[in-house]
């Protein structure tokens, strides 16, 4: 039975992927060799974060956005674990803030400074001590402030806050998974984590390649799925059409894409084949515009599909391909995308062969560029949280404070303001302010002007880096121009230099053609008349 089609006039059909140019990359960039299955790679509009390759330790990178081309080896790293780093998230309501997690069993919490690393940081803010073995996935809440996930190969899933005073938790606010008496169920040792929109889900595969859906806050495991003809790896809440979407395989070792009820998880909704391949698909959705990303590990194509919550559900719009291989992929919050290039979604491929990190743009062609696009974007997920840690241990769900992509547009907050009196210290002491009693008292409104005015200085700081970049292109393409102009004028000059010696060659060559010609003539008369003068002395 053929279902007729859901995607009659689809606006995002002729979407394209543009990848940057080596200058506009980040070259030079040691890629972790790890072989754990995540993206070791996060970014914001802010900085954008590397897990690289050292030894004695671990150590990731944290970088200025525009701050491309080649990277210094010996530029400054976050270097405090005592093992390898496993994978790094920013935290979504603070751009100065990320977490990290590591083999040596412990997540800690950077506070990064308003002007990047310029030296190596080796102190965490919080350093997370619950678990006794790696910690391979962390995840933070979407709505909620200070609110972290952890879980590693020890059968553990704890919830931390990272708000609680001391720069060491022991003890985290909640316990969603962990071994019960002495057992260790394969459903504990997780392999991937998704919240739906409001975190008041969580939806994990698990060791055994099932799907669960939980209740984060007691762990009570609400749905699993039951299906023998997928064995999942990845799994994603599909947030605004109420759908799970799953990456793994059948069994005959294709590669699937899956989408679920997750009120009901007995039977799959949509089952699709895409290849033979043994990497891991990594799957990414754009709520804002419903599409659905999917990049195989060791891959160099992305697919785009466009979803929709009637049959046949999922389309096919484009493949982006490329020769080099991704190992990891890290996506540009929607805040951060360039709406004057009608950007809708940004990728950062971690391609380890190169040591470079390659910006991956998603564009929608349109006829006006520089101009805003409504359609293209929606309201949005904002870096507000919705509510505190506390509220949400109490169990209110808020959905996420939405913002506009407009430029200079303003979006009123609909819940109450979160009290930021520690994220204001924070802040405070990330830029390093040091100021003794005798200097008074440092108020909230002194520091948002502070903070205003350190993230003025910097945009427009990028502003002319972008600009210096420009001119630097248009010198160079100048110089170009004037060297192929050169090149011409010199070809002529030795066109009309090689005419003339030709000429002059061709003359001396006449002259010597002539003159052998006169030899020969006369070579000929002698030896004739030597002959008569014989013949008359033999006659006489």
């Amino acid at each position: 039975m053929s279902w007729p089609p859901s995607f009659p006039c689809s606006k995002f059909r002729h979407v394209f992927g543009k990848s940057a140019t080596k200058e506009h990359s980040y070259d030079g960039v040691p890629i972790s060799r790890s072989v754990h299955d995540n993206h070791y790679c996060s970014a914001n509009p802010c900085f954008i974060a590397v897990v690289t390759e050292c030894a004695g330790g671990g150590a990731f990178l944290v970088l200025p956005i525009h701050c491309t081309g080649r990277v210094d080896p010996q530029y400054p790293r976050v270097c405090g674990h005592s093992g390898r780093v496993l994978d790094v998230k920013w935290n979504p309501f603070d751009d100065y803030c990320i977490a990290s997690c590591s083999e040596d069993s412990t997540v800690k919490i950077w506070d990064i400074p308003v002007c990047g690393v310029q030296r190596d940081i080796t102190k965490a803010r919080k350093t997370l001590m619950g678990h006794s073995r790696r910690v391979a996935i962390i995840e933070w809440h979407p709505t909620a402030e200070n609110l972290l996930l952890s879980s590693g190969y020890d059968y553990k899933v704890l919830l931390w806050d990272v708000s609680q005073a001391g720069t060491v938790i022991r003890h985290p606010v909640r316990v969603v998974l962990m071994p019960v008496h002495h057992r260790y169920p394969s459903e504990a040792l997780l392999l991937s984590v998704s919240f739906n929109s409001d975190g008041s889900r969580l939806a994990v595969t698990s060791k055994d390649r099932r799907i669960r859906v939980l209740e984060p806050r007691s762990g009570k495991i609400l749905q699993v799925s039951s299906s023998k003809t997928h064995r999942a790896n990845k799994v994603l809440y599909i947030r605004g059409l109420k759908m799970l979407l799953s990456t793994g395989s059948s069994p005959w070792n294709h590669r699937q894409v899956v989408l679920w009820d997750p009120d009901d998880l007995s039977e799959p909704l949509y089952e699709e084949d895409l290849d033979g391949s043994a990497g891991v698909l990594f799957p990414f959705y754009d709520s804002d515009t419903q599409m659905l990303y999917l990049a195989g590990k060791g891959d160099g194509n992305i697919r785009s599909y466009e979803l929709s919550s009637e049959k046949p559900y999922i389309n096919f719009l484009m493949e982006y391909r490329s020769l080099l291989p991704q190992k990891g992929l890290g996506v540009m919050p929607k805040r951060g995308l360039d709406v004057n290039a009608c950007e809708i979604f940004r990728f950062y491929r971690l391609i380890a062969i190169k040591d470079l990190v390659e910006p991956l743009s998603m564009i929608i062609p349109r006829k006006q560029s520089g101009v805003f696009h409504e359609d293209l974007y929606p309201m949005t997920a904002g870096n507000r949280a919705a509510l505190t840690a506390h509220e949400w241990l109490m169990g209110i769900n808020r959905g996420p404070v939405l913002m506009s992509l407009r430029p200079d547009a303003h979006v009123e907050n609909p819940y109450a303001e979160i009290p930021a009196d520690r994220g204001q210290i924070r802040k405070l002491s990330s830029l390093r302010f040091q100021m003794g009693p005798a200097d008074g008292a440092v108020t909230n409104t002194n520091l948002y002007f502070v903070e205003k005015l350190m993230f003025q200085l910097l945009q427009t700081f990028y502003k002319q880096q972008d600009e210096i970049r420009s001119l630097k292109e248009d010198l160079h393409q100048k110089d170009v121009s004037m060297q192929a102009k050169n090149c011409i004028l010199n070809s002529k000059k030795r066109c009309k230099t090689d005419f003339t010696f030709t000429d002059s060659l061709l003359a001396f060559c006449q002259g010597i053609k002539a003159s052998f010609s006169w030899w020969t003539n006369y070579s000929s008369l002698s030896v004739h008349m030597q002959n008569t003068c014989l013949e008359k002395c033999l006659s006489a």
